[in-house]
Formats: C-alpha cells, structure tokens, sequence
C-alpha cells in the first residue's frame, strides 16, 4: 500500500516570517509602552490649570519657540496669579514672547542666538 504524502504544511520561510514580524510587533509594544510612561512620569509634576494653558499656547508655536525656562516662569506666574484678569495678563504677556520668538523667523542661528528662545 502507497501512501500519499501530499499533506499541506507551512514552508520553512513562512515560520521564519511569522517569526520576525512576532518579533517586530514586541518590539514596537515595547517602545511604545516605554514612551507612555515617560509621558506620564513628566505630567504629574506640573500644576494641572498652568500646564494644560501652556499646552494650549504651544499649539501656536513656531520652529523658533520660547525656552524651557519662560515656559516654567509662565506657569508659575499662571499659577501664582489671584484674579482672572491676572491669569489673562500672564497669558498676553507669554504671548508676546511667543510672537517675539516667531519673528525670528526660520534662521535657526538668529532664534539661538537670542536670549529667551530656542530652536524646537
């Protein structure tokens, strides 16, 4: 008796496909895990109304955009504001310094090599 041995199975290219895209796709989970947690390790350290304002004002940023340290002086003095009227003063006032920055334009050696801004 002869047996047909013409049963299906998968090719040895198809498993080492299978395999490396496996392998792609932990990969990617992984990265991509890593980068929510450093997202959320940076947010929890700033105050909730100055940090989601500032969010809002970065939006309208350029390539020539305010430095590290304005933004952090906004959000305090956001922060630190009594009134309203307060607030929306420390919001027109970082908004110059957002319109000062863009004026600099695209030349990257003119934004850097002003005090306040930085290329982004």
């Amino acid at each position: 008796m002869v047996l047909n041995k013409k049963g299906q199975g998968l090719s040895l290219n198809v498993i080492i496909i299978a395999a490396l895209a496996l392998i792609v796709l932990v990969v990617l989970a992984v990265i991509f895990t890593g980068s929510s947690a450093d997202f959320d390790d940076k947010t929890e350290n700033i105050a909730g109304d100055a940090k989601l304002k500032l969010t809002t004002l970065a939006l309208t940023y350029s390539d020539c955009q305010p430095s590290g340290s304005a933004e952090t002086k906004f959000m305090n003095a956001y922060s630190s504001a009594d009134t309203p009227e307060d607030q929306d003063d420390e919001v027109s006032n970082f908004k110059t310094e957002i319109d000062r920055c863009k004026d600099f334009g695209s030349d990257k050696l003119n934004c850097e090599g002003n005090s306040g801004c930085i290329w982004g």
